[in-house]
């Protein structure tokens, strides 16, 4: 079993909501991959889980403005499953150096 198997029901986002379609939005917007984020949402909560952090970063290298940013999400407890978290995008804080 691969590590994102064994998080697969544990980690969440609400794709359905505001705060996701604000996150969307806001990667597209200084992303320069070629991926979509379908594809890398995976990977990112897996990444925010391992790391114990409620942020990932976009790193200069790959952003369209080349600054580092890092889009920040405050994590809950799903109440009826105390083993699942849902992420929820709260804002992208740019690195100006």
């Amino acid at each position: 079993m691969s590590q994102l198997e064994a998080y697969r029901n544990e980690l969440q986002l609400d794709y359905f909501s505001d705060s996701y379609r604000r996150f969307e939005s806001d990667f597209y917007r200084y992303s320069a991959l070629d991926t979509p984020l379908t594809f890398l949402t995976d990977d990112i909560l897996l990444a925010m889980a391992k790391s114990g952090k409620n942020y990932f970063k976009l790193n200069k290298e790959n952003a369209k403005d080349h600054r580092n940013h890092y889009f920040i999400f405050t994590i809950e407890q799903v109440k009826d499953s105390p083993l699942t978290r849902k992420f929820r995008y709260e804002k992208a804080v740019t690195q100006l150096t």
